[in-house]
């Protein structure tokens, strides 16, 4: 019985020793991501003319959704401080005081839009910059020439950190530190031709890969249920699934007033339907074209 017991022991110590290893070797990894540096080069030519400002303006409040997380004012807010996961706060983006607006450099903007890089090299958190980097130079430029025109507000934030359990999860879900999946070598896609046309509404229908997948073909939303619950389901879009058996008018009506065809009040904590309502009849009649002339997918798939 004593040799049972001791070989028992002996099998239990060094479950512990693999186990406390492996938690080591998770830990330096999550740690090393967190704190990588990147040396990005980056260069947009800015305009401050009226149009292009406007344009910009157009852009923050619809595909670019900068509202959900830097809120109305875009002078930043506290979304989580959480001691187990982490701190979340999305910048001031402002010029007033705990703002990024009067420090920033145009390049500075390049390389937090397009590439989730902070000032300081490192990677910024919950930067979706893996769909913004999709943004032609021009709509980059009048984004940024908008960004600095916004009124100074007041805001002081934590800085955004990650506990252990953030960093830990940073190694199996990319959308935490974009900038560690984007490729920050590739080619800008060219300046796009708005109008009411398939290729504009690709284009602009890359936001909607930000929940409903790659391919649209819809899953549980990124980053899951805040309160602890099942992750949201986004639907799939293509011909084929729900939404893509809707009318043009039924397409539009639901973006616009928020309520679907079977008469479902979209929440707009999972569907931002604000911001895309003030897209305009072309901007929405291109994304139409563009998703009825996918080929229909299975879910998920």
């Amino acid at each position: 019985m004593k040799r049972v017991l001791k070989w028992l022991g002996i099998v239990l110590g060094g479950l512990i020793v693999v186990i406390g290893i492996f938690i080591l070797v998770v830990f330096l990894l999550a740690n090393s991501k967190v704190n990588k540096s990147y040396t990005i080069e980056a260069a947009v030519t800015v305009p401050d003319d009226q149009i292009s400002i406007e344009r910009g303006r157009h852009l923050v409040e619809t595909i670019g959704l900068c509202v959900e997380c830097h809120g109305d004012d875009l002078a930043g807010d506290l979304l989580s401080d959480d001691p187990v996961f982490g701190t979340i706060a999305p910048r001031n983006l402002t010029s007033g005081q705990g703002g990024i607006g009067a420090t920033f450099t145009d390049a500075d903007y390049v390389r937090a839009i397009r590439h989730g890089v902070g000032k300081d090299g490192k990677a910024l958190l919950i930067m979706p910059s893996n769909y913004y980097n999709r943004l032609s130079d021009v709509d980059l430029g009048a984004i940024i020439a908008y960004l600095k025109t916004i009124p100074a507000v007041d805001n002081e934030l934590p800085e955004s950190s990650l506990a252990l359990a953030g960093k830990i999860f940073t190694l199996v879900d990319g959308s935490i530190i974009p900038a560690s999946v984007i490729d920050h070598e590739a080619p800008r896609p060219a300046d796009p031709v708005p109008g009411a046309t398939e290729e504009y509404g690709e284009y602009l229908a890359v936001v909607c890969s930000a929940c409903h997948g790659k391919t649209l073909s819809g899953g549980p939303l990124p980053g899951g249920d805040p309160d602890g619950g099942p992750a949201p389901i986004a639907p799939n879009i293509p011909p084929g699934g729900p939404i893509g058996d809707w009318t043009k008018e039924e397409f539009f009506a639901t973006i616009r007033t928020g309520v679907t065809p079977y008469g479902k009040t979209l929440d707009t904590e999972n569907m931002p339907w604000p911001g895309f309502a003030q897209l305009s009849d072309d901007e929405l009649s291109a994304i139409w074209l563009y998703l009825t002339s996918l080929e229909a997918r299975e879910f998920e798939k």
